[in-house]
């Protein structure tokens, strides 16, 4: 995202994409095996009790012999990219320099394929390390409609994804995510709202922010991530994208009558319907 080549003072280049100039030179050093081992504990107790802040989280590591306390834990779940689904003072704040949009899907009635994306960023726990995956998903169905695997949380990887899934797939109607730098980030918000669709934009730690993608990460992990030790990157993208595929094609849900989120979203086009 920084190009040190540029005519433009890596400074100034910060300064336009909303990071700070330290970051910019700061080299992170990796997790040690013991916060590893604790983030993926972290993950398990998130997908099963995403209620759960970081006092709740101590208390229950505590209760299973893990003395970790409750500072080490928030910078854990901050790197992981995950808190807790609740009401939380000050939620409203976006990163420095972001514009957040308003939540549209209140009352809205979802109807038919391509009316709702929604966006969001889980951590993926590897044997040394980790990853983050994005998806694009069209809520009516459930369908994938493009992913990404990699090794930071930026604003280029969510431009790419959504631009991978507007080339194939076409322009929703809305386009949900939650107020991750991410997603609010200039580069990401001019990759959508030119197209014609709307921004919508959950609340920080709001019960609904993307209940659908959450449900995605969950099967996602449970069936596949955890059964697994990725030893690369290269493996854990492959593996994620062979289990994406069958996901699509072949995994009946029975919120959407045991159909595979293929069959939904096609028999959900509005111009297919018309057809009938």
């Amino acid at each position: 995202m920084i190009d040190r080549d540029h005519e433009l003072s890596v400074t100034r280049q910060a300064e336009l994409v909303g990071i700070s100039r330290g970051s910019v030179y700061y080299l992170a050093r990796p997790a040690s095996e013991a916060d590893l081992k604790l983030m993926r504990r972290l993950d398990e107790l998130h997908l099963d009790h995403p209620f759960m802040g970081a006092r709740m989280l101590r208390d229950q590591l505590h209760r299973e012999g893990v003395q970790v306390g409750r500072r080490h834990i928030t910078t854990l779940m901050h790197r992981m990219g995950i808190e807790a689904l609740c009401p939380q003072p000050g939620s409203s704040k976006p990163a420095p320099g972001h514009k957040v949009y308003p939540y549209l899907l209140r009352k809205l009635a979802i109807t038919r394929s391509n009316q709702v994306w929604a966006l969001d960023t889980t951590y993926i726990p590897m044997a040394r390390g980790f990853v983050y995956l994005t998806a694009v998903v069209d809520v009516f169905s459930r369908k994938v409609l493009a992913h990404k695997v990699a090794i930071t949380l930026e604003a280029c990887h969510a431009k790419e994804i959504i631009e991978q899934a507007f080339a194939k797939y076409g322009v929703p109607e809305i386009v949900n995510t939650d107020q991750g730098s991410q997603f609010t980030a200039i580069e990401f918000t001019h990759a959508v709202l030119p197209r014609g669709c709307k921004l919508s934009m959950d609340g920080r730690g709001a019960w609904r922010d993307n209940v659908f993608v959450e449900r995605l990460w969950r099967s996602v992990k449970y069936e596949r991530v955890y059964l697994k030790a990725y030893d690369s990157v290269s493996a854990a993208r492959a593996d994620i994208g062979d289990y994406l595929a069958w996901y699509n094609a072949q995994r009946a849900h029975s919120k959407l009558d045991r159909l595979t989120p293929d069959e939904a979203y096609f028999a959900g086009l509005p111009q297919l319907k018309l057809a009938a």
